[in-house]
């Protein structure tokens, strides 16, 4: 949860409070998957569709490039982050593969800045780029059916300062 490589459970959190979503034919829930990972094969398994935010590594990027991929089609370069998991997410979904209970999946994924001391701020280019995993995730919700409003200006930063007060 910590400075960057937090943003995938921030986000999580910031969408969930930030916007209201509807749709005639689907429902939407949000999940802290923290650094559960496969912990996670049961709760991923019971939905239909599945997308991530998290971090990732890449051959080349910068810190805040984003990027947006169906799992079955991870660009070459890519990799997921996992520094602070026992079994990263990358691992924890190939799993899944192996038994055929994995739904259909897409990353949302931001390169962090790795920062080694123990902070809650995120990197200017970090944040930035959150707001265009927002804006991509928004998207894709919309080409899935979804509608949505927003019914609070919450920022990524505020919601990482809050990240240890609240229960969970």
């Amino acid at each position: 949860m910590f400075s960057d490589e937090g943003v995938g459970v921030h986000l999580c959190r910031l969408v969930e409070q930030k916007y209201k979503f509807s749709s005639a034919s689907h429902t939407v829930d949000f999940v802290d998957g923290g650094t559960l990972a496969q912990a996670l094969i049961p709760i991923i398994a019971s939905y239909d569709y599945c997308i991530i935010f998290d971090t990732v590594d890449t051959n080349g990027g910068e810190i805040g490039d984003v990027y947006f991929f169906d799992f079955e089609n991870i660009p070459n370069g890519i990799k997921f982050q996992g520094s602070v998991h026992e079994v990263e997410m990358l691992h924890t979904l190939s799993m899944m593969d192996m038994v055929g209970d994995r739904p259909p999946t897409r990353i949302v994924g931001i390169v962090p800045q790795v920062i080694e001391i123990t902070t809650l701020q995120m990197t200017d280019a970090v944040i930035e780029g959150s707001k265009l995993m927002e804006k991509t995730f928004l998207n894709h919700m919309k080409e899935l059916g979804f509608e949505y409003e927003q019914i609070s200006d919450i920022e990524i930063q505020e919601v990482a300062n809050n990240s240890c007060q609240e229960e969970r």
